[in-house]
């Protein structure tokens, strides 16, 4: 569970120990989507008036297609949360850090909180191995698997000078 009573929360604080589902409606097209539940774990507690403050921990696993090969490799994502909620017309509405939330709302959602963490924390890039060859720039066979028939790529002569001195420094 990701979403708590306001009302009780300005009072006493709430221990967060909840999942973000795979499929939840929070993910949007074109999201990096945990094939895990992300587990989110913390607490939760007043700031002020009209703000709470979420301190915990996210963590989850997703696959990734592989930079060089596209083979797909699979990635844990594990993070610290930290999170300001302040209600909307608030001075600090315009600050990114912090999430507004209806002045009106029963209930706080941490959801989008955790989605936008996550999204942030996947890497960009991920390789099946340190020394994956990747893929045929011409063929495209997996080049792991060992090397193709297509003839050497020509380079362009311009580039020689510079290719010189590379291997005079190497």
């Amino acid at each position: 569970m990701l979403s708590f009573d306001i009302r009780s929360l300005e009072s006493q604080a709430a221990h967060v120990d909840g999942r973000l589902d795979t499929d939840d409606p929070v993910w949007e097209d074109g999201d990096v989507r945990p094939t895990t539940p992300i587990k989110v774990e913390g607490r939760l507690s007043s700031a002020g008036p009209s703000r709470f403050y979420f301190s915990g921990h996210i963590s989850g696993d997703t696959a990734m297609a592989c930079r060089r090969c596209l083979i797909d490799v699979g990635t844990s994502v594990s993070e610290d949360a930290h999170f300001i909620f302040s209600s909307e017309g608030d001075d600090s509405s315009d600050d990114p850090d912090v999430y507004p939330f209806d002045p009106n709302a029963h209930s706080l959602d941490l959801r989008p909180a955790v989605r936008e963490l996550w999204l942030l924390s996947v890497p960009k890039f991920v390789l099946c191995r340190e020394d994956c060859k990747g893929l045929c720039a011409t063929c495209g066979r997996d080049l792991n698997e060992g090397a193709c028939d297509c003839a050497p790529v020509v380079t362009d002569s311009r580039w020689d000078a510079l290719r010189s001195v590379r291997s005079k420094l190497t």
